[in-house]
Parts: structure tokens; C-alpha cells; sequence
């Protein structure tokens, strides 16, 4: 997120806070790498998820919603509420408090992965970055999303 434009869409921090999200849900290495190894800095599973819909409330209603502020178009955010809504599902049958391994191992991850990906990858391109750079730290992304 250091070349995005951040303050081209109305509500960039939450842009922010929901693209944060979904590129560390959707990076394997850097869920086996980072999380599952407990490396400080990068929280967690329920903490990527609380960023993805705390603002949002994308647990709530569609995407759909919040073209124009944070999503720039319908496909984007058709993109998310996929992420969010396979997220969700193991996250409430797996619970908010298990460990990181409890969502790598369950049968429903990978689907959930690969729509975070697409999400991802959509919002990245969109906003004129590489997709494939490694998740930044949350004091990183606090950084950005206050000097902007």
C-alpha cells in the first residue's frame, strides 16, 4: 500500500484496513510463515478478519453498498463479499478463539484463500500495485493510514 493513492476513494482508511486483510488471507506462505509460526506484528486470523468487516460491517450487508467509497466498482466488491462470506463461514464454525492452525486445516480454507486472492488481486491492480509483494506489518499499515 505505499504507491497507493490512498485518498482517491472517499473512505481510504477502510479501504485500507479491508485490502490489509484480505492479501494476509490470501497469501499461504504468509500464513505459514507468519501466523502459524507466531511472528509479532501481523496479528492473526480473527484480527485480519475484525479489520476486514469492523468498519464495514460487511458481516452485515453486501459490499455492494460501499461502491463509490471504498470499492470502485460492482465487481469489487462482488469479489469481496465472496472473501467475506467464506471467511466467515469457518470462522464461526471453527470460532473466533482457535488457533491459526484450526482455519489452515479446515476443509473450507483453500476456497476461502483463493476468494480472498481474487479479491485481493482485484483491489491491488486497481490501485496500482503489485499483488505479489508480502503483506505489510500492522504498525506499517497504522503508519499509512494516518500520514496520508
Amino acid at each position: 500500500m505505499g504507491g497507493m493513492p490512498l485518498n482517491d476513494m472517499p473512505w481510504w482508511r477502510w479501504r485500507s484496513n479491508v485490502r490489509s486483510a484480505l492479501h494476509m488471507l490470501s497469501d499461504p506462505v504468509f500464513q505459514r510463515d507468519v501466523w502459524l509460526a507466531g511472528v509479532d506484528g501481523y496479528g492473526d486470523v480473527t484480527d485480519a478478519v475484525y479489520r476486514l468487516v469492523e468498519d464495514t460491517w460487511l458481516d452485515n450487508w453486501s459490499a455492494e453498498k460501499y461502491v463509490g467509497t471504498i470499492f470502485r466498482d460492482s465487481q469489487e466488491a462482488a469479489l469481496v463479499d465472496t472473501a467475506v462470506l467464506r471467511v466467515l463461514r469457518i470462522m464461526h464454525q471453527v470460532g473466533p478463539d482457535a488457533p491459526v492452525a484450526a482455519y489452515l486445516d479446515h476443509q473450507g480454507w483453500p476456497d476461502a484463500v483463493r476468494a480472498a486472492r481474487d479479491a485481493h488481486v482485484r483491489m491491488s491492480v486497481s490501485d496500482g500495485e503489485d499483488p505479489d509483494t508480502p503483506p505489510k506489518s500492522l504498525e506499517v499499515l497504522r503508519i499509512l493510514t494516518r500520514s496520508a
